[in-house]
């Protein structure tokens, strides 16, 4: 059957906006489906006639909002079934359509991201929903978008006057896809999108009978591929949310047994996270996948090895040897323009795929660096042509022209070679990294790291590797130490660099996750003169990479490798049962094979965050059939071993045995980092009562200082929160004692741990020992005023806020709405109804662990709301920053100066940036550390 046998000819086509109306004539039957979140087999079906009434009321909505043809409207949204109307919306009226996906985990970074998309489409509608809505950020620049919610929009009588459009007029938007940085606007026409559908169709031997599955999100262009495709031949979609496959990759097979696909795409690294969860499954797991005939691999390259261990696991459950299909396609060629329809075969003994031939109007050539055209089987710079390839950036001409040789040509920025027609890719000349199927930016991650110190400037390179037998691509850091020799003998000197530069290793790989979210596969350190650059002083990080990949630094690569396993000391192997299976979830967790990893080997010094812990919990309790493993266990026992003894008991217990000995067991002192023979570093909880704020913090301290937190009493079970606020004091200070007998001291406070740094400090002083750095961060002496407001709802609404919860926003509304007739629980169960799910689970909670930790922290607000700061304390130094209220200036002078009246010597007051909550979040803890380190030996250097 071909394509469009029943449909009027391509050319009558003049809109996208055709597709749809087209499909809801002929296909009355066929439709989009969305899958239940909890039940693959279970959907929710919205044939296209459905579709194009719903699409037609939105309309109504938006024209009722002031929208005219050819406004910009940004989706930001997150659900298909809330996408795919609201996409057609736009299109029937004329408005160009710009997916954007909800970015939460950084909120200055997505702060900025929201200020320059708004800027780059000319202050679009931002078209979002409610609970979406209430989640950004309320920052200069973001409040003042103009953003209207799906649920306000819907007209009670559906538009039947669409608007025509032209071919050439701008059909969509798209995003350059990044993490970071500041991406550029493709504009696809509706004569691009309308040619490319027929020739992918055509390729792809696309049918009515098709049943196609898409589960990328709509801000990816093989997304809307794959919407648009099997409604042009009148197929059957199955449209699923992201997370549904990101969160259980098994799920990507169950939907497609339970729908019988037959056609979907996937980059590659979903290959080999299935390949690693089929490995967990019993025998009696069982599927049937004779329906699907092709798999699309894109996005990045295809590794060979990878998609051939998942056909040959499937093979039993009838998926066919041939099923995947190589391809490659950019946002700015409407997706996929050039597939392989013969792999394996075509790529016997190849570690990665080939990618086929062009689709129907497409041409592709390889050129040199004078951009001339070469001949078959040399390498160049790939360059496509053709009707489905965009005219330009909106609102860019620089990269418009930047982006095309004469003649059309496209420069893709990859490189590859043409042998009679079919293409390989052999590299990229563009600087970025692409890490399952997402761009990141060299520049944006090496200008965070350069700000390290020990970083010799301008001499740091990021750029992507792909070791032998990797499913994706990985991040190696090239960098020159500053003032740390590089040095292999075996004396003094030589041990306390290598200290140091170990220090600096960890720093750096801290910052990578921080900033990225993912770890570097390698980070060397070599020699300026090791690192090329042009004369005009870029680095030239194309040369490096190939000096790395033959080899060259091969001795650095053996020398920092032993360097990092004799700073972990040694390895140890795992020597039962249970220490086997935590290695196996390190090594998951860590992207590394379990035997790299020592059972001596602390989870922080491997690379272990804040976040990480909450995840190792998860993977402990599941693997070991526990309920719940409490996180303080993981954060005094952090190595494989320790752990084992741990979760190898019957009953796990709370720190030493919380569960059953009451307050006997309680111990506050967590050791979050105990390397480095400096005076060590004791930071006192926040108003939460957690010390997880400081996991990310210590990690700077590597080979420099110890670093402890001092946790509240209360968490574990059988633990009755502190009676008084000097029994608190008095706690820690015993506790402090007991691990450094004698001064000098260093205490800090975050918070409401600033006033008890400072008692700790009088306490200590009173004792006749030292205490030479006492560090306040962003707390005033006087709380008893702000004690008083937080009641029961002020302090469950302050807390949620300090966990991302909330927005600041709902951080000020809430609590009028939460007092308005409910009841405790009821109050509880409002915050957690509308807090971020991924959230929750990063964090384990639900409601009645939220309630507790409430609990907890009201305790603490209690305690504080008899306090009443007297005496003093040698000198302190005050980090300052943004405060929950009023201004920066007001803050320092009015009341953070008054801790001048409790010393005896001048006070520093030092500038961090960030919030009172983000001070030490991932965007600015680099920030942070190289601050708090410099005044920490300041003071205890006598400075």
């Amino acid at each position: 059957m071909a394509p469009f046998a029943d449909a009027p000819p391509w050319t009558s086509f003049r809109t996208i906006a055709d597709l749809l109306v087209h499909a809801a004539e002929h296909w009355p039957r066929a439709g989009v489906r969305y899958p239940a979140a909890d039940a693959p087999g279970e959907s929710v079906h919205q044939s296209y006639p459905a579709l194009l009434t719903e699409a037609s009321r939105l309309l109504g909505g938006l024209r009722a909002a002031g929208l005219r043809p050819r406004d910009n409207v940004v989706l930001l949204l997150e659900r298909p079934d809330d996408y795919v109307p609201a996409f057609w919306a736009c299109v029937l009226g004329g408005f160009v359509p710009c997916p954007l996906r909800p970015q939460g985990a950084d909120t200055a970074r997505w702060t900025e991201q929201l200020r320059h998309v708004d800027a780059l489409l000319e202050q679009p509608l931002w078209l979002t929903t409610k609970g979406l809505r209430d989640d950004l950020p309320q920052a200069p620049g973001v409040a003042e978008l103009t953003v209207r919610c799906l649920e306000e929009l819907s007209a009670a009588t559906p538009e039947s006057a669409y608007h025509r459009a032209d071919r050439d007029d701008t059909a969509l938007l798209m995003l350059t896809s990044g993490s970071t940085g500041h991406p550029k606007a493709v504009r696809l026409s509706h004569a691009n999108l309308l040619a490319a559908l027929p020739a992918k169709a055509e390729r792809l031997g696309t049918t009515a009978r098709d049943t196609p599955m898409n589960w990328i999100s709509f801000d990816h262009i093989s997304a809307i591929e794959m919407h648009l495709l099997p409604m042009s031949v009148g197929a059957t979609q199955l449209q699923v949310a992201p997370e549904a496959v990101l969160g259980d990759p098994l799920r990507f097979l169950l939907l497609a047994d339970a729908h019988r696909i037959t056609l979907t795409f996937t980059p590659n690294f979903l290959f080999a996270q299935i390949n690693r969860a089929l490995d967990r499954q019993d025998d009696d797991f069982t599927l049937d996948l004779s329906a699907l005939r092709r798999i699309i691999s894109g996005g990045e390259a295809t590794v060979c090895a990878t998609v051939r261990a998942f056909l040959d696991r499937l093979a039993p459950f009838g998926l066919d040897r041939g099923v995947v299909a190589p391809g490659f396609g950019m946002t700015e060629t409407c997706a996929g323009s050039v597939f392989s329809l013969d792999f394996p075969d075509a790529d016997e003994g190849q570690e990665f795929a080939s990618l086929g031939h062009a689709v129907a109007g497409l041409e592709m050539r390889v050129v040199g660096d004078d951009e001339e055209p070469l001949p078959d089987g040399a390498e160049g710079e790939l360059h496509v042509r053709g009707p489905m390839v965009f005219g330009g950036y909106l609102n860019n001409e620089e990269a418009t022209c930047a982006a095309f040789a004469p003649g059309g040509w496209f420069r893709t920025g990859d490189r590859g070679r043409l042998d009679d027609g079919r293409l390989t890719l052999v590299g990229r000349s563009k600087d970025s990294i692409i890490v399952n199927g997402v761009n990141y930016f060299s520049h944006d991650l090496e200008t965070v790291l350069e700000r390290l110190d020990g970083v010799e400037k301008s001499y740091v390179a990021a750029f992507p590797i792909r070791p032998p037998g990797s499913d994706t691509e990985q991040l190696a850091i090239l960098f020159s130490p500053h003032g740390i020799p590089l040095r292999r003998e075996a004396d003094a000197a030589a041990e306390e660099g290598e200290a140091e530069l170990y220090r600096l290793l960890v720093a750096i790989r801290s910052s990578a996750v921080m900033h990225w979210g993912f770890r570097p596969s390698l980070i060397l350190p070599l020699p300026t003169s090791a690192i090329p650059k042009t004369s005009l002083g870029k680095i030239q990080r194309s040369q490096l990479r190939k000096r790395l990949e033959a080899g060259e630094f091969a001795e650095a690569e053996a020398s920092v490798a032993d360097l990092i396993t004799r700073q972990l000391g040694g390895y140890t192997a795992p020597s039962n049962d249970a220490e086997i299976a935590l290695a196996e979830i390190y090594a998951e967790m860590f992207d590394a094979h379990p035997a790299e990893i020592s059972a001596t080997a602390s989870f922080f010094d491997l690379g272990g965050t804040s976040l990480d812990i909450l995840r190792l919990k998860s993977h402990i309790e599941r693997t070991f059939g526990l309920s719940d493993v409490p996180v303080v266990q993981i954060l005094r026992a952090p190595t494989i071993r320790e752990l084992a003894v741990r979760v190898g008991c019957t009953e796990v217990p709370e720190g030493a045995s919380g569960a059953q000995g009451g307050n006997a067991a309680y111990d506050p002192l967590v050791p979050l980092q105990l390397s480095g023979d400096k005076t060590p570093l004791f930071c006192v909880h926040p108003g939460v009562g957690e010390v997880l704020v400081f996991v990310n913090l210590a990690k700077y301290f590597v080979n420099e200082r110890p670093f402890y937190a001092l946790r509240a009493r209360g968490f574990g079970a059988g633990e009755d929160y502190f009676s008084t606020f000097d029994e608190m004091v008095e706690c820690y200070v015993t506790a402090i004692r007991a691990e450094q007998p004698t001064g000098p001291y260093a205490i800090a406070g975050y918070s409401y741990g600033g006033i008890v740094a400072f008692e700790i400090a009088k306490a200590l002083e009173s004792q006749g020992e030292r205490v030479d750095f006492v560090g306040i961060f962003n707390l005033p002496p006087h709380v008893q005023d702000r004690m008083h407001e937080l009641d029961f709802v002020e302090g469950a609404v302050n807390l949620a806020f300090f966990l991302s919860l909330i927005t600041k926003e709902q951080s000020l509304e809430l609590p009028g709405l939460l007092r308005d007739g409910l009841t405790r629980r009821q109050q509880l169960e409002y915050l957690i109804d509308i807090a971020p799910p991924r959230r929750l689970a990063e964090l384990d909670l639900d409601v009645e662990k939220f309630g507790n930790w409430v609990d907890l922290a009201q305790s603490l607000v209690r305690l504080g709301a008899t306090y009443e700061p007297s005496g003093d304390v040698r000198s302190l130094s005050v980090f300052y920053a943004i405060p929950l209220r009023g201004t920066k200036e007001d803050w320092l002078n009015n009341q953070l100066r008054v801790w001048d009246d409790f010393a005896r010597e001048e006070n520093r007051y030092i500038d961090v940036p960030g919030e009172h909550y983000t001070l030490m979040g991932p965007e600015h803890v680099a920030s942070f550390q190289a601050i708090l380190r410099d005044e920490l030996d300041r003071t205890l250097n006598g400075g």
